[in-house]
């Protein structure tokens, strides 16, 4: 949510409702969970608060059978977040620019450079696939 903001601010989060549709479109019956959601004034939590909130969104992280992240630029929270995910064997799919990234290319079980490659691979069922094939 902050990325690699300096300051005490959060990047536009709107993409979320478009992954969400995009999510919910394919696979009705998804729980989709976003973490933005109720944490609106995150920056803005004392440290207590903000560690309660992050370690919940790690478990959930660890709970959930795909985590699909979008990391337009680097971020320390997403990083932590995939690398739970993964080590605790759930599917990470990635958005990003970042595919040279280790974290991202270690983590992923599909990396998209943009949302149309994402929606295009949602909707051929090549995520399908990919989810089905490592199950």
């Amino acid at each position: 949510m902050q990325g690699s903001h300096v300051a005490a601010l959060v990047h536009d989060q709107l993409y979320r409702g478009t992954l969400q549709k995009l999510v919910q479109a394919r696979w009705p019956e998804a729980e989709v969970y976003d973490p933005f959601a109720g944490h609106g004034n995150s920056v803005g939590y004392g440290v207590e608060q903000a560690r309660a909130v992050f370690e919940g969104h790690i478990q959930m992280c660890r709970d959930f059978d795909l985590v699909i992240a979008y990391v337009p630029e680097a971020s320390m929270g997403t990083a932590i977040e995939i690398w739970e995910a993964h080590r605790h064997g759930k599917a990470v799919i990635t958005i990003t620019p970042l595919v040279h990234n280790w974290v991202v290319q270690l983590t992923s079980l599909a990396i998209y450079r943009d949302w149309e490659a994402f929606a295009a691979a949602l909707d051929g069922g090549e995520v399908d696939r990919l989810l089905l094939k490592r199950a």
